[in-house]
């Protein structure tokens, strides 16, 4: 049995953070383009997401490769427990790009979900896994000689975010953040302190507390 039990901080603290408090730190740090477009929703019951960017690049295509699924393959092959598969497959709805096999080797491996600008299938099952999926809708038919993977590993632009290995990826219902590696300790600790302050606020203002006066004593809103 392949451990999930992560051992970096960061990945530790992350899953108790979600992503309009960490928005609001990355903010505060100068990341201000760290949302990715609200397409890319939960698409499974388990619907939050935390981890380390495996990045990849998909692209459509007409006829079917020489070696199909290749480097779809290798990717979860390379993963490692605590990473998210992040793909950018440029919003791409004409097949499912994710399955039901593909979320069983991952959950083998403690890889912790994937975050995707393409469709998945096989639903029936997925839901029942607790693996969390996000991408922009559904699609029964295949990806095979429809869309396939042309890079793992290098950095991606995803909706409009930057990804790379290293950054870290959360994901819930309002939607998903990448956290740059370099910012990740600093953020998660900002995020931790305002959840804090957020739950002392909100008992005043559930006492009936004025927002302003709230506002003005914690500087939270």
């Amino acid at each position: 049995m392949i451990s999930t039990t992560p051992t970096d901080p960061v990945l530790d603290q992350l899953p108790r953070l979600y992503t309009g408090v960490v928005c609001d730190v990355l903010d505060g740090l100068g990341f201000r383009q760290q949302a990715i477009g609200g397409q890319v929703r939960p698409l499974t019951p388990a619907n939050k997401v935390a981890g380390r960017v495996f990045p990849a690049r998909a692209m459509a295509v007409t006829a079917i490769p020489f070696e199909p699924y290749k480097l779809e393959i290798a990717a979860v092959d390379a993963m490692r427990a605590g990473d998210v598969f992040v793909v950018d497959a440029g919003n791409d709805c004409g097949s499912a790009f994710w399955g039901e096999l593909l979320t069983t080797a991952c959950m083998a491996k403690g890889v912790r979900g994937v975050v995707m600008t393409a469709a998945t299938r096989d639903m029936w099952n997925i839901r029942k896994l607790g693996f969390p999926v996000f991408g922009v809708g559904f699609h029964p038919a295949d990806s095979k000689g429809r869309l396939d993977v042309v890079s793992i590993g290098e950095p991606i632009t995803i909706a409009g975010v930057r990804a790379r290995s290293g950054d870290f990826v959360l994901g819930d219902e309002d939607g998903v953040v990448v956290i740059p590696a370099e910012a990740a300790e600093e953020t998660v600790r900002r995020a931790l302190e305002k959840v804090s302050g957020e739950n002392v606020a909100r008992e005043d203002l559930a006492r009936g507390v004025p927002m302003g006066e709230v506002f003005r004593k914690y500087g939270i809103l």
